[in-house]
């Protein structure tokens, strides 16, 4: 059904019967709803019919209404806690949350996690890379919803940081396959029928990192289920992103490899330097990615051994070069990749911010908390995904050989790697979707989501897939925006979204922002990238995008 027709079948419904899907409020209106039946969710159970994968249903937990300042806007939503109950009772519940706002949009957005996951997003939260001079989609009025995917993280654990529950099948599948994605989904829109007594007219999803992940995964599994998606920076193939971290762990750890803080600076600082003035300007932002050639050699220190913060030892620069070339291993995993890309600390990447990248103290064991996030992330993968023993050397796996672990190392691929491509029924069903990253990003690399853009449109071919995905590489922007990035993007994809899918006009010459220095550039469809032309060097104006 399309989008216009969707609306008139939920307006219809309100304005005949004043109710729909279920008990709610009688006085809805199309333009305004009446305020959310907030008292009436308390306790409520949740049936396990309402959910298309199995669970043995639900119940809330807690109602509140709450009133707050969000983004300058003072807010007042019912705030609904509840659980999802597993059907494998020494598995997790799903907890989530839904923020359901007075005065409400009739538009729902889900949120993604990040990491391992553990802990409910954010409901007040912006989209990934979103504006900072526009309110938060809460703000707008939208229904908010998300889940902790499945499990709860320790609170002694670092955030985002905690894998001990994969020791239990149901919940590997709730976070990594993104089965709680769905589940959550349903729950949250039936708790949204009984408040408002009517369906959302849309319902979006936007996440990042692992939330990006999810954002495509359900673009994938469920293209009906979300009419929007934005999908950031998204580790979209898990576990071949895991072997190589996995690999660089066990390179950073020997003997003199790992390259100190005023190392990674050093190397950050040469790789700008030597790249910056490609696209016409000197503003500390790498845009021909793809153009920059920077040598690490040229740092080497006299005779290859360490003598100080002013240059590379040899082994310092074969773990940078590691980190920065395609990792391939030498057998088949079930889910059919090959390799990961490399992260792209040659070309520009913010050494800025050591720990989501390198971290700051080499990978050891045990994992020490000031290694680089990904070596922390892998060694929770081989304790509770792998090897199911949290007393595990993460070190002694070898990614090139694993030996004994080759069949459970494929097999989790098969969970773990969301790399279906065909995006024709979600395409179908009038979905749209906005991919962006950065591609001085240190945690998940830019070149595996061109990597994945590459397949869909080899698929779809190049007109289909223009009509309904945009994806965006941004020059100078990290993981998130975390720490300084040379760039911090800041862009509306989602009132971007809104105008796709809600009356059909794509994305037109995007501007993105960054927030920390006060300047524009053109947001460029991959595979362009802003060159400059001509005027001030901080405006978008200035410059053109050029393949």
């Amino acid at each position: 059904m399309s989008t216009k027709m969707r609306r008139f079948a939920v307006l219809a419904a309100v304005l005949v019967t004043g109710t729909a899907f279920g008990a709610g409020p009688a006085t809805a209106t199309a333009s305004h709803p009446a305020a959310p039946e907030c008292a009436g969710l308390a306790q409520l159970g949740i049936p396990a019919s309402v959910m298309s994968l199995p669970t043995t249903g639900g119940r809330v937990t807690s109602t509140s209404v709450v009133t707050s300042v969000i983004s300058g806007e003072t807010i007042t939503y019912c705030q609904v806690d509840a659980d999802i109950f597993p059907v494998d009772q020494s598995a997790p519940d799903i907890r989530m949350r839904v923020a359901l706002p007075y005065d409400w949009n009739r538009e729902a957005l889900m949120f993604g996690g990040g990491g391992y996951n553990g802990t409910i997003p954010d409901l007040t939260a912006n989209v990934p890379f979103g504006p900072a001079d526009k309110p938060t989609p809460l703000a707008r009025h939208y229904a908010t919803f998300a889940g902790d995917s499945g499990h709860q993280q320790s609170p002694t654990a670092p955030p985002s940081l905690d894998g001990s529950f994969g020791v239990n099948d149901e919940a590997v599948h709730n976070f990594a396959a993104g089965d709680a994605l769905k589940k959550t989904r349903d729950a949250s829109l039936f708790l949204v029928r009984r408040a408002y007594g009517t369906d959302p007219a849309e319902v979006y999803f936007a996440g990042g990192s692992t939330g990006g992940r999810e954002a495509l995964v359900v673009a994938q599994r469920w293209p009906s289920a979300f009419d929007g998606v934005i999908s950031g920076y998204p580790a979209w193939n898990n576990l071949a992103e895991i072997l190589d971290l996995g690999y660089l762990s066990q390179i950073l750890s020997r003997p003199g490899a790992f390259p100190g803080p005023e190392k990674q600076t050093l190397l950050y600082e040469s790789a700008v330097s030597a790249c910056d003035g490609l696209d016409g300007v000197r503003d500390d932002v790498v845009s021909d990615e793809r153009g920059c050639r920077f040598d690490p050699h040229t740092l080497r220190c006299p005779g290859g051994a360490d003598t100080g913060p002013t240059c590379l030892s040899d082994a310092q620069i074969g773990g940078v070069i590691a980190m920065s070339t395609p990792f391939r291993w030498p057998y088949r995993i079930a889910s059919g990749e090959t390799q990961y890309p490399g992260f792209p600390f040659l070309s520009g990447a913010d050494m800025r911010t050591p720990f989501l990248g390198f971290g700051t103290t080499a990978p050891a064991n045990p994992m020490p908390v000031t290694s680089g996030y990904g070596m922390q992330y892998w060694d929770q993968w081989v304790k509770y995904f792998l090897t199911r023993d949290p007393d595990h050397n993460s070190l002694t796996v070898d990614p090139r050989q694993p030996g004994r672990w080759l069949g459970r190392i494929s097999y989790l691929s098969t969970i773990e790697d969301r790399n279906d491509a065909d995006l024709r029924p979600f395409a179908r069903a009038g979905g749209k979707l906005i991919l962006l990253h950065g591609a001085a990003d240190e945690l998940v690399s830019h070149r595996s989501t061109n990597d994945y853009y590459e397949r869909v449109r080899a698929v779809l071919g190049p007109r289909t897939t223009h009509a309904f995905m945009r994806y965006y590489l941004v020059p100078g922007a990290n993981h998130a925006n975390f720490g300084t990035p040379a760039f911090a993007a800041s862009w509306d994809s989602l009132t971007a979204l809104e105008h796709w899918v809600e009356s059909g006009q794509s994305p037109g010459n995007p501007v993105v922002t960054d927030t920390t220095h006060d300047r524009t550039r053109p947001l460029c469809a991959y595979p362009g990238w802003p060159r400059y032309r001509s005027g001030d060097p901080d405006s978008a104006a200035s410059f053109v995008c050029t393949h």
